[in-house]
């Protein structure tokens, strides 16, 4: 039977909403569009570099908690609000995935709350072991 389990990261958002950070479901791993929130005191910074440093912290924590790594990631989707954002962020995003260079898209579209500047959704594949 192939393995499905949540991963939970504590955010307020996953008990309101009614959805999980991220999925394991045998060998994959979904990882649900991640703000730049910090968890932990659920506040979010200004700046948008800086949250794109915090959504690739929370969904390498995921990742963490799958069993897998940023390398192991085939499939990212950016979403911004602002498109003048993007570029601003390309060196936190090469730092993260340049080697890896998972298939990626970019996107234009509203978020949830207007302090959100970028969403991250990674999808990511575990090694056999």
């Amino acid at each position: 039977m192939t393995e499905r389990r949540a991963i939970l990261s504590g955010s307020t958002f996953e008990e309101q909403i009614g959805y999980a950070r991220a999925v394991v479901d045998g060998d994959w791993v979904h990882v649900s569009g991640t703000t730049g929130f910090d968890y932990t005191t659920m506040t979010i910074s200004d700046d948008v570099v800086e949250q794109a440093e915090q959504c690739l912290r929370n969904i390498e924590a995921a990742l963490a908690e799958a069993g897998c790594t940023l390398a192991d990631v085939v499939r990212v989707r950016y979403l911004l609000p602002d498109r003048e954002d993007f570029e601003p962020c390309w060196p936190v995003l090469r730092r993260a995935f340049g080697d890896v260079r998972p298939a990626a898209t970019m996107l234009v579209c509203g978020l949830a709350d207007p302090r959100m500047r970028i969403e991250i959704e990674a999808y990511a594949r575990r090694a056999a072991v």
